[in-house]
């Protein structure tokens, strides 16, 4: 039996993009006023923390993933007083509060950077990042051949010759972790917004964060890896731990980890390192029943060894919309919606986002939600290519449409933008389509039929079900396109994947359906919770 304290284990989370979830003050930009003003409509919905990504003070040349001062809040967004009350007006409703921590890097703004750009070559200021001379004659090429993850070289040349790595935008300086003041910044980061009663923490890019100090080429099938998950990390995290469990109760640590290999994956989750770390084999699973029964089996084996519990995710900030991706022809997975301009069946994406919903919400672990899926918002692929700020789509010279598709602001209420997102006349950062008249949180409440109608009845009945959350699965036999299993005591869920409807186990009631059952079967992309007897 697991403690109260350890509320992550079962957690429905709310992945909230602050920028896009609501605008107090009109200014196109979300606000945290705004999420206080939403704090009954996520109270309501039935989640049990939201995840914030990252609030604090940036240029935002990628989103606020490229901080420049983590004690300060961003000031479009609003003010560190007003976080405060935030995480504990959400904790009053229920509601608690997870933070984005991004050790990876910092902003090129951020105090450190700007003081080693002034120090020079050599200095001691530098040595908290990658500064390195270049290759060539006159070292005009970069130390070595890493790219980007957003396109191009990871190598950047500054006026003095010297060239410093980024991994990522080149506004966003990799982090030395071999130096010590790298290493006790981020503790006191952690205990600064655990003072301030932050849940727990999501680590950005969680793999990432230790260099090979020779900075080799990366040769295919390099092993140990030059810069990703090298065995060193994991002493990282087992001082984060002896930081999250210094409180009470203690804090949660939540990573972003990107791996292949299950069994590296399982070392971040032993059990004096991180709680929980993000499933990205069910994310990025395509619509098909032998592979999404694949990638579940594996995920619990990988997990139970470690005794952590698994994660189910079906979108985020990063990926394209549930519903988009499932209504196309290929479902298979596309990062960053790389596959714009691909035909999309959005009655097909719609019926499986729902019947995945079902599916996520009922397998053993936590799940969680990014703000829109529970309106069932699709990708939009039409965006202007002038109000596109993600970095993917400019280093890329537009070859990667980029993120901003799935971060475009949400539909509140109304029946033309601004949706109710900001006050009337409100420009929204990102243009909102005008058909998401019909599929604004408003017109869904009084829809008994809509998306956000099955997520608020999926999580109230989650809540009340003794058998989901954290524990157990069984697989029950079913035909070679349906999944079927029990959570007990005497829960069942089963999906139909296939062409054809499906029989349904033997059971005394229906609990919820995405889509109408017919003469008692399961229709095709449709999920069922049952009371088996």
């Amino acid at each position: 039996m697991h403690q109260p304290h350890e509320w992550w284990r079962g957690a429905a989370i709310y992945q909230i993009y602050v920028r896009s979830f609501a605008d107090t003050d009109g200014d196109g930009v979300g606000d945290l006023a705004g999420v206080r003003s939403r704090l009954p409509y996520l109270a309501e919905l039935g989640v049990d923390a939201l995840w914030f990504t990252p609030w604090y003070a940036s240029p935002m040349a990628d989103g606020g993933y490229d901080v420049a001062d983590y004690r300060a809040i961003h000031p479009a967004f609003g003010s560190l007083g007003e976080a405060e009350k935030l995480i504990s007006e959400a904790l009053a409703s229920g509601i608690r509060t997870i933070v984005d921590i991004v050790p990876n890097h910092v902003s090129d703004r951020h105090r450190w950077f700007q003081d080693a750009l002034a120090a020079g070559p050599g200095s001691p200021e530098r040595d908290r990042f990658w500064f390195r001379e270049g290759r060539g004659e006159r070292g005009e090429l970069p130390p070595n051949n890493w790219m980007s993850q957003f396109g191009g070289s990871a190598w950047t040349r500054v006026p003095d010759g010297q060239w410093y790595l980024h991994r990522f935008a080149s506004a966003q300086p990799d982090l030395n972790w071999q130096h010590p003041e790298v290493r006790r910044e981020h503790e006191e980061v952690l205990r600064f917004w655990f003072d301030r009663g932050a849940a727990g923490v999501r680590i950005d890019s969680a793999a990432e964060v230790i260099k090979d100090p020779a900075l080799p080429d990366l040769v295919d099938g390099a092993d140990p890896h030059p810069y990703l998950d090298r065995d060193e990390i994991h002493d990282v995290y087992r001082d984060w731990r002896k930081v999250a469990e210094s409180y009470t109760p203690p804090r949660a640590l939540i990573g972003e980890v990107w791996l292949p290999d299950p069994e590296r994956f399982a070392r971040y989750l032993r059990p004096d390192e991180l709680h929980t770390a993000f499933n990205f084999g069910f994310l990025t699973c395509p619509w098909d029943p032998a592979r999404l029964r694949e990638a579940i089996t594996t995920t619990l084996a990988v997990h139970t060894p470690v005794g952590a519990p698994a994660t189910w995710v079906l979108a985020n900030h990063d990926v394209t919309r549930t519903v988009t991706r499932y209504g196309r022809a290929d479902t298979g997975f596309d990062f960053a919606a790389k596959a714009h301009g691909t035909p999309t069946d959005l009655a097909l994406g719609t019926r499986r986002a729902r019947a995945a919903a079902l599916l996520s919400l009922a397998l053993p672990g936590s799940v969680y939600l990014y703000q829109g899926e529970e309106l069932g918002l699709p990708e939009v692929e039409d965006l202007p290519h002038s109000v596109i700020e993600d970095p993917m789509f400019h280093r890329t010279q537009g070859a990667d449409p980029g993120r901003d598709g799935c971060r475009v602001p949400l539909p509140w209420s109304g029946d033309a933008p601004p949706f109710g997102f900001g006050p009337e006349g409100t420009q929204p950062w990102l243009p909102q389509p005008r058909h998401w008249s019909a599929m604004t949180a408003e017109q869904q409440v009084a829809d008994r039929g809509s998306m956000l109608s099955l997520y608020r009845t999926a999580l109230r009945l989650r809540r009340s079900e003794t058998a989901l959350g954290d524990g157990q699965m069984t697989w029950l036999p079913s035909g070679p396109q349906v999944l079927s299993f029990t959570r007990d005591p005497g829960f069942g869920c089963v999906v139909n994947l296939g062409s054809e409807p499906a029989p349904l186990p033997p059971h005394r009631q229906v609990l919820l359906s995405s889509a109408p059952l017919r003469d008692g079967q399961l229709p095709t992309d449709t999920a069922v919770w049952l009371r088996l007897p």
